[in-house]
């Protein structure tokens, strides 16, 4: 395969997602087609479209901002599920298939982000909490 993205398993889930957020659309009343039809195919095909430009010749951290807005539509996503529901266009979206893909989807393209951040952080919490163990305990010694 040519680009990297397409071998991550994430951006496939992401696709297939995409994919029956379109067929679930297309059974959406006809006044919605310029607003939730519209709005939940475009939130699936971005989650879809930023791991893939994430993952290109991007450093880690450029990579790790990409999915974090691959999320966000994910989630979007799933907001968008529920106004169908509320709206009588959906049932029961909590035991659907695709609200269990989109769960999966979001908890793995998380994971990735999570391998991606640096953890360069971890030496730096580590000082700030031993010098705020010492001024703790000189406080406390003068008490």
């Amino acid at each position: 395969m040519a680009f990297k993205f397409e071998n991550l398993e994430v951006w496939k889930l992401a696709l297939n997602i995409s994919d029956d957020v379109n067929k679930i659309a297309n059974h959406f009343p006809r006044h919605e087609m310029f607003q939730l039809s519209s709005q939940i195919r475009r939130a699936a095909d971005s989650a879809v479209l930023n791991i893939a430009e994430g993952s290109q010749g991007q450093s880690d951290r450029e990579f790790a901002r990409f999915l974090s807005m691959s999320i966000r539509s994910s989630i979007e996503v799933v907001s968008c599920l529920y106004i169908a529901e509320k709206r009588g266009y959906l049932e029961d979206i909590k035991n659907s298939k695709i609200y269990l893909d989109l769960e999966t989807v979001i908890k793995r393209t998380q994971a990735l982000k999570n391998k991606l951040i640096p953890r360069r952080l971890i030496p730096i919490l580590t000082i700030c909490i031993l010098l705020w163990s010492m001024v703790y305990g000189l406080w406390s010694n003068l008490l």
